[in-house]
């Protein structure tokens, strides 16, 4: 498909109530219809049903629920009103929108990977503009994969996407909090990451969201590591997508591709599967696997944080206690009881380096 991909959330798409705003959806769809007539592809990934689930029911944005199965509820009352809203936004441009939910193990299983590229590309082929949420109906371990970001940036690593648009309701990423700093300013481009640029991130976003500026750094990380560019931007900002497509100066924060990437399966591994365990190293194993070309064996091995088995994804961790890779298991833990030192726990061919 390549083109673009588009993602707008909560906070963006819903007034201080929690009410889906049409206003900004037209507005999106209006941009998004005329890079459609100039022949861009555009995926839309869009947060916002839970919000408007909230208001059906007579809940306030203040009151939002906490529970996994309140949540749950809600985005199945609000997702319909959602998909209805961009339908008949993008219905004035004559594009038809196809709906798509996606879980976790739609990115975590290889075929149902290659499935959900195949169905992006056929709606491409049929000139229908994709419309994207995580299937919060249904979706286990506490409501959400990460949030829409990392669904985006997983959307646009699928799709080969030559860009990732991050709509927000700010700027873009500032140097400090403007609440707390008048004088913040706009970081305009990032090439690479830092624990500096972690700290500006800061946490979540507003009460209606569930993202924030960290989840959008992220994203963009995710997205860095498989080629595609990123731009963070103020969804109200007139021709935004346009202007972050073209590569307009001060558009927001644009955060450059890195040289080198990493392949489909490696990104598979790295960013689209969620690990199912932890596995501390000692510094000699984490040097070797730093080094590259080593695989895991059982010997570096110090302690484990969970259980799993032969093919679930795990996190490895070395002794400070910072994630540094992740693989895939080619033995189980119960099988690591033997304390055999020449068991390879992750071949080097199913290990990620992660920054």
């Amino acid at each position: 498909m390549n083109g673009v991909v588009v993602k707008i959330g909560t906070s963006s798409l819903t007034n201080a109530d929690g009410v889906i705003d049409s206003a900004v959806i037209d507005k999106v769809a209006n941009e998004v219809a005329a890079l459609r007539s100039n022949g861009v592809p555009v995926a839309i990934v869009t947060s916002g049903a839970i919000a408007a689930g909230m208001p059906v029911m007579g809940i306030a944005a203040n009151d939002r629920p906490t529970s996994a199965v309140s949540l749950q509820a809600l985005s199945s009352i609000g997702q319909p009103a959602l998909v209805t809203t961009w339908s008949e936004a993008l219905d004035k441009h004559g594009y038809v929108v196809g709906q798509i939910l996606l879980a976790p193990h739609n990115f975590g299983d290889r075929q149902q990977y290659l499935h959900a590229r195949a169905t992006l590309q056929r709606l491409h082929q049929l000139g229908v503009v994709p419309l994207i949420n995580e299937n919060d109906a249904v979706t286990d371990a506490e409501i959400r994969y990460g949030d829409n970001d990392r669904i985006a940036a997983l959307v646009a690593t699928l799709v080969e996407a030559e860009t990732l648009v991050l709509l927000t309701d700010t700027d873009g990423v500032l140097t400090a909090d403007p609440n707390i700093d008048p004088d913040a300013s706009l970081i305009d481009e990032i090439v690479e990451f830092d624990q500096q640029l972690d700290d500006l991130a800061g946490g979540a976003g507003s009460v209606r969201g569930s993202g924030g500026m960290a989840s959008k750094l992220t994203a963009a990380k995710i997205a860095s590591w498989s080629g595609v560019r990123t731009v963070i931007a103020n969804a109200a900002r007139d021709g935004v997508i346009a202007d972050a497509v073209a590569g307009t100066p001060g558009v927001g924060t644009v955060v450059q591709p890195r040289e080198t990437t990493l392949t489909a399966r490696k990104l598979w591994i790295g960013f689209a599967m969620p690990s199912v365990a932890t596995v501390h190293v000692d510094s000699g194993a984490r040097r070797a696997l730093l080094d590259g070309g080593a695989s895991l064996l059982s010997v570096g091995i110090t302690t484990i944080d969970g259980t799993f088995d032969r093919r679930n994804p795990i996190e490895i961790v070395g002794p400070d206690g910072s994630a540094f890779a992740k693989g895939i298991a080619r033995t189980s833990s119960e099988e690591l009881a033997s304390h055999d030192a020449s068991k390879v726990v992750v071949h080097a061919d199913d290990l990620v380096l992660i920054p």
